[in-house]
């Protein structure tokens, strides 16, 4: 049985994104997931936990999200993972930058994807991938269940043995159990009280709608929702009073 899951969350940057560092204690394993800005932070995180990082994921390549993925992943050297729909988004990242009127962050070569149903394991836990696009094309969410185990293996186990293209193999179903300690972290798909925005490139207010309506609406009530910005909330709370979910 794996032990508590380690979930930090610390807003980082001007638009202050949520990075979420979630570890397992027992083999000391981790993710990063949203590392958009104040690497040194995540780091020193991930050194009080004495965590080891396997994969950092991004939601999607918006420059508030990605600022940050070229300096961890040199400090670390794990393997950055998003939607292929969104390199070319990350590609823009100077162009993100003009438009807010900042410095372009360093920037590195993406070579790993992940789809719908694939897992990404650290330790005794995994996420299961959800493909949610509307806010962008590659917009993803990821869907952590207690214990986390699952029945796939992990997205760094097939890589870690040498394939020459990474095996992204089935995850469980998500909201198979009641919901009770599951966590959905929803990038900029879905708010406390409101959803992402569609009015930049890629958007799609349908999209985003049936994102949601189809595959985050469908967990139970009670997980636990992790948005991109801003508070906590559940599924079951965004269910009842979301105003753009009506």
């Amino acid at each position: 049985m794996a032990e508590k899951l380690i979930h930090e969350i610390i807003p980082v940057g001007m638009l202050q994104c949520n990075c979420s560092i979630l570890g397992d204690p027992g083999t000391h394993e981790a993710i990063v997931v949203d590392p958009g800005d104040e690497v040194e932070r995540i780091l020193e995180i991930l050194r009080r936990h004495d965590l080891k990082v396997r994969a950092i994921v991004s939601t999607h390549t918006h420059i508030d999200h990605v600022g940050g993925l070229a300096q961890l992943h040199a400090a670390t050297k794990a393997p950055v993972l998003i939607h292929e729909g969104d390199l070319e988004l990350y590609t823009h990242l100077d162009m993100q930058a003009q438009w807010l009127g900042v410095a372009t962050p360093a920037m590195m070569r993406i070579q790993d994807f992940v789809k719908e149903g694939d897992a990404v394991r650290w330790g005794g836990f995994a996420a299961s991938v959800l493909h949610t696009p509307g806010h962008t094309p590659g917009s993803i969410c990821l869907v952590v269940e207690p214990g986390g185990q699952g029945e796939a293996e992990s997205w760094r186990h097939s890589h870690a043995h040498g394939a020459n293209e990474p095996v992204h193999p089935r995850a469980r179903k998500p909201g198979v159990t009641s919901g009770e300690g599951t966590r959905l972290l929803a990038g900029d798909t879905l708010f406390q009280g409101s959803i992402g925005r569609t009015d930049l490139w890629g958007g799609s207010t349908k999209d985003i709608l049936k994102s949601i309506h189809e595959k985050l609406l469908t967990l139970p009530d009670a997980t636990l929702v992790t948005p991109g910005h801003g508070a906590n909330t559940t599924i079951g709370a965004e269910r009842a009073s979301n105003p753009y979910l009506r």
